[in-house]
């Protein structure tokens, strides 16, 4: 499986699905265990929150937000950072950090390039601070809501809303910090982008430039460029491809396989973005201009307004004397979420006839075959074996060092396959290791759920790396380079803070 993901042979939905199967057919997994993470709470919030985010997506409240936090005079690199990084964190613990991305990325791009500021200072910066963010809350990521789910099916108390950020905040104020004082020391200045000009004249016709980031769901993938015919399936001819292994083609394009989270650099007409601009064939379509939706004002208020009572709702359902107040009531996030879903969608903050369009099926797929893999290690008795090796490696030094080791393994896995995955693997070992050692499993689930998202040093392991590496013309080595330190930082700081918190 893991050698499958590595490869992207297939969608990972697809492969951990395939696995489940296998582990279906050997007896590992019974029908039922094989089907408990399609009916798994944290699943379906996730799947929800992907209806939320599309909400306020849609209302124009991100896109006015960034555009406010953006200075209107002349300044600095730094001083712009401190500006609107941390409200983008902030922004990130409670939306999904793709949207984020894909509306802030082009407006900071365009906005840099008017400044004159290179805005290779900027696009990595928002990409690790969405991740950071979604460190401090439990619906800041997937990965967090995961975990949290895994943790219920084991029979232990989950993680309320603002538990994980107990350590998340301190990796989040230390990210911050280190992108302030390195970002322009370790980050290339703009690389050259105009190899295809921005405008061409063909036959009577304005032609404009377009980046188009391929999305999952787009049908050319795996093929060549020549085998899919590019300008016949979307009547635009591709001018330049930007892989996401940061490599730049302008010649021979026809003979380069196409991937995920490849950047295609198109001459196309003005009615290109309006008609593929919600496919979900392309994560990010950017031409320089605003394409942004716009709303009424009282749709932005109303989806504010939700999210806030959604959140606020959520963290007062948790809270011991509620739990004693009203013991039948179980008003928890995916109480809220589920009503918050329906309401915007009465009140057409997002249309309700396309609302399967918005949800990223592979990674509810992906979360819930996760859960079935994790319970495949644990029925096989996999993981206790894998614990038993790591327990006996480490018997002299206690549960700090395996606390370690954990994260490192978790980390390494998110960078070189999803986060989901990652987790799914971690989880019963973290479970095994703590049954071994007698203590408290609950410092090893909280450093799953911090390596898990910490994906900083590759493109490959979060969707959110791979939008700013084409649009901002990223080398692979420019990830490794700025985020190799960043993923150091939350290590040391998870293996010292998890345990004075969450003590063994």
């Amino acid at each position: 499986m893991v050698i499958a993901l590595v490869s992207d042979v297939m969608r990972p939905g697809m492969i951990l699905f395939s696995v489940v199967v296998l582990f279906l057919c050997a007896g590992i997994l019974s029908p039922k265990e094989m089907l408990e993470g399609f009916s798994n709470r944290g699943m379906i919030t996730v799947a929800l929150l992907f209806l939320v985010s599309e909400g306020v997506r849609q209302s124009g409240a991100l896109g006015k937000l960034i555009k406010k936090l953006l200075p209107n005079s002349k300044t600095s690199v730094f001083k712009a950072q401190a500006r609107m990084l941390p409200s983008i964190a902030f922004i990130s613990a409670f939306l999904n950090n793709t949207p984020v991305v894909v509306i802030f990325a082009p407006i900071i791009k365009r906005w840099a390039q008017a400044r004159r500021l290179p805005s290779t200072n900027f696009l990595i910066p928002l990409s690790y601070v969405t991740i950071l963010g979604g460190l401090c809350t439990l619906i800041g990521t997937s990965t967090n809501l995961v975990v949290h789910g895994m943790i219920l099916e084991a029979g232990y108390n989950g993680f309320t809303m603002f538990e994980l950020g107990r350590v998340g905040i301190f990796i989040a104020i230390a990210g911050l910090i280190y992108i302030f004082l390195f970002s322009t020391r370790l980050l290339p200045n703009n690389r050259d982008d105009n190899e295809v000009p921005e405008e061409e004249l063909e036959e009577g016709e304005v032609l404009h430039r377009v980046e188009a980031i391929l999305g999952s769901r787009f049908p050319g993938i795996n093929q060549t460029l020549g085998e899919f015919n590019f300008k016949r399936h979307y009547g635009a001819e591709v001018k330049e491809i930007k892989t996401r292994s940061g490599d730049r083609f302008t010649d021979d394009i026809n003979n380069v396989v196409l991937r995920e989270g490849d950047t295609l650099v198109v001459m196309a007409d003005d009615s290109f973005i309006p008609t593929w601009g919600e496919s979900s064939v392309f994560v990010l379509l950017s031409n320089g201009k605003d394409n942004e939706p716009q709303a009424q004002k009282w749709k932005r208020w109303l989806a504010l307004s939700l999210l806030t009572l959604m959140i606020v709702g959520a963290t007062i359902g948790e809270l011991p004397w509620f739990k004693e107040s009203f013991p039948n009531i179980k008003l928890d996030m995916f109480f809220f979420v589920c009503v918050t879903t329906i309401v915007m969608a009465w009140c057409k903050l997002f249309p309700a006839r396309k609302y399967t369009k918005y949800i990223s099926w592979d990674i509810l797929i992906t979360i819930a075959c996760a859960f079935a893999i994790s319970k495949a290690m644990d029925n096989s008795g996999l993981a206790d074996i894998i614990a038993k090796y790591i327990v006996g490696l480490s018997s002299n030094y206690g549960p700090y060092v395996l606390l370690a080791i954990l994260f490192i393994i978790t980390n390494f896995f998110t960078e070189i396959i999803t986060n989901n995955a990652a987790a799914a693997l971690a989880f019963p070992l973290a479970l095994a290791v703590s049954k071994q050692l007698g203590v408290d499993p609950t410092p090893f689930f909280v450093v799953i759920c911090m390596a898990a998202s910490a994906s900083f040093s590759s493109p490959i392991g979060y969707q959110t790396n791979m939008i700013v590496q084409g649009i901002g013309n990223y080398k692979f080595m420019d990830f490794v380079r700025f985020g190799l330190p960043l993923n150091i930082i939350a290590f040391l700081i998870s293996i010292f803070l998890i345990p004075l918190i969450w003590p063994f």
